[in-house]
């Protein structure tokens, strides 16, 4: 991450404030959407956490100045226009100062991959609940084979569902499946996007 980007930007044509999409680095949710001056890009780009240009309070910022809800830099590009910036954070918290993960949070909790990531959140949430509050909290408190268990199970369920062409059923016992491999995954202390990112990883070195 280089400020070689400002000399890139077409500053005149968005009359010097850039627009900045945010998006969570694992998820590919939108998390906001702010505004930079030069001055603001040089600061988040040294600094390597988001700041913007206030336009009401016509000052740089950084978000979560207050908060603490900081928006850490993971990437940084712009389009192909070189009038907009595209940043992947990791985010500290709640975005939205209404206390919700995203500023876009009606739209943005729809999408089946941001899905995917806040459920992937909520299991890691119970692996210290009571075991009496939830599923997930029983089956973190019955171990590490009792978890591996239910992965085999499902994962053969899934697998005969396949084998005698029931839609419904396969969906289903996927559905399963993918839930305890999450779960597993947890108890392991590793993410699913430790595991996406080995397959892209294998994707880039060979042809599949």
């Amino acid at each position: 991450m280089s400020e070689d980007i400002l000399k890139e930007l077409d500053w005149q044509k968005v009359n010097g404030l850039m627009p900045v999409i945010v998006q969570d680095y694992e998820s590919a949710e939108v998390l906001m959407l702010g505004y930079m001056n030069e001055e603001a890009l040089k600061k988040s780009i040294k600094e390597k956490r988001v700041s913007f240009f206030s336009r009401t309070k016509n000052r740089i910022w950084t978000k979560g100045e207050t908060s603490k809800n900081f928006l850490d830099i993971v990437e940084l590009g712009f389009d192909c226009d070189k009038d907009t910036i595209l940043i992947l954070a990791k985010a500290h918290g709640q975005t939205c100062h209404n206390g919700d993960i995203s500023c876009f949070e009606e739209v943005s909790k729809k999408a089946n991959l941001v899905f995917l990531a806040r459920l992937s959140r909520l299991i890691k949430e119970r692996k210290t609940a009571d075991e009496n509050s939830s599923y997930t909290a029983r089956l973190f408190k019955e171990g590490t084979k009792r978890i591996a268990q239910k992965v085999g199970e499902e994962g053969v369920e899934t697998a005969l569902a396949a084998t005698i062409k029931d839609k419904e059923e396969l969906k289903n016992e996927a559905a399963d499946l993918l839930f305890h491999l999450l779960v597993l995954l947890e108890d392991a202390n590793l993410s699913i996007n430790e595991v996406l990112e080995l397959l892209k990883q294998r994707n880039s070195s060979t042809k599949r």
